[in-house]
């Protein structure tokens, strides 16, 4: 195994006044329901499944590759942002990254697992690094040029071209909550029914979207409504989950009150039995719905502020115990100089290869 580059008192420090409450805390629901991410997970989750061999191999691959091989934790970088953000917002920041070759060259840099990004970005630099580094082709993307704004997950590559240029799995978002979200679903479970038969793995973007999860807190984040979109794409197979880290809980209850309607379906034991309003049972619940974590659930590392490599491993930190499988972080790594955002993911890294940071 790759040896940590910082020690478990570094992390310590990194999480400050939390530190003793994340890396001591017992989780509500036992770690004893759960599929925990190791060495031998491909084989001890996906073996019995219906993936064809061709998916199991790159599968596989994703598990062992970069500073994470082999140990059932993924580290991927995702760009995206050129689209979802626009390339001046997201790219201005640091310019290099406008030539796609420098996001693949970071993502290898750092040790990444994968690397996720657009059909054009990955389609121009393919033979030169298909073979170096997993890609992952993100194949639908919401854009913000059109006047006024709209928010719609809509296909920009199809997955053919995907297989074409190398790619070992294909990644897709899904606004769950959204006027679009039936149209997107049955988009996308095509889609995956196709990367499937061609032998690629799918990681789906589960994320929620609809005005009305904004209430006296962003319930976009909380756990139940993110929890059920899990379980929706684990449904359509994804084999593997992106989700946001959870803060909040009920937003069910949230929804149903400000609107005056019943909304949903739940259950009070979601939020007596099943969870607290601990950041690790949140995240936990998102666990439990991704088949108890047959599936794997990798939380994205954020919007980039003043606090990247703190807020970055509190992050990792609460994913690992709750029984996660990774981070996948973008701005706050290509957002800053090269050699810092190579030090970002290491950083990460290093929580899950650190034998301090226990499953809770």
């Amino acid at each position: 195994m790759t040896t940590t580059l910082i020690e478990a008192n570094s992390i310590e420090s990194l999480l400050g006044k939390e530190a003793e409450d994340l890396l001591t805390y017992k989780a509500k629901v036992s770690r004893d329901l759960l599929h925990l991410p190791g060495p031998d997970f491909v084989d001890r989750i996906w073996l019995n499944s219906d993936r064809n061999p061709q998916v199991l191999r790159n599968l596989q691959l994703l598990y062992s590759t970069g500073r994470l091989a082999n140990t059932g934790y993924l580290s991927i970088l995702p760009v995206d942002q050129g689209i979802e953000h626009s390339a001046g917002a997201s790219f201005a920041p640091n310019p290099i990254y406008f030539d796609p070759e420098n996001i693949v060259k970071l993502a290898i840099a750092s040790g990444c697992n994968a690397v996720a990004t657009t059909l054009g970005t990955l389609g121009i630099v393919s033979r030169k690094y298909a073979h170096k580094i997993p890609f992952i082709v993100k194949i639908n993307h919401n854009e913000l040029l059109t006047f006024p704004n709209q928010f719609d997950q809509v296909l920009f590559a199809d997955v053919e071209q995907a297989w074409n240029l190398g790619a070992a799995a294909v990644g897709a978002t899904i606004y769950f909550g959204s006027e679009n979200s039936t149209r997107q679903i049955k988009e996308i479970s095509q889609a995956f029914k196709r990367a499937h038969e061609l032998g690629m793995v799918t990681i789906l973007w589960c994320y929620l979207r609809n005005n009305a999860f904004k209430q006296d807190k962003d319930y976009h984040l909380a756990a139940d409504l993110t929890g059920q979109a899990n379980h929706l794409g684990v449904t359509i197979e994804a084999d593997i989950i992106k989700q946001k880290l959870p803060e909040t809980n009920n937003g069910y209850g949230a929804v149903a009150k400000a609107s005056g309607k019943s909304y949903g379906k739940t259950d009070e034991r979601v939020y007596t039995e099943l969870t607290t309003d601990h950041p690790i049972d949140l995240t936990r619940y998102q666990v439990l719905n991704c088949y108890s974590g047959r599936v794997g659930l990798i939380n994205s590392g954020g919007a980039t502020g003043k606090n990247d490599f703190a807020e970055a491993v509190r992050t990792a930190v609460i994913n690992k115990r709750a029984g996660g499988s990774g981070l996948i972080s973008g701005r706050k790594t290509f957002q800053r100089p090269f050699e810092e955002g190579v030090k970002l993911f290491h950083t990460i890294q290093d929580v899950y290869l650190s034998p301090d940071v226990t499953i809770a």
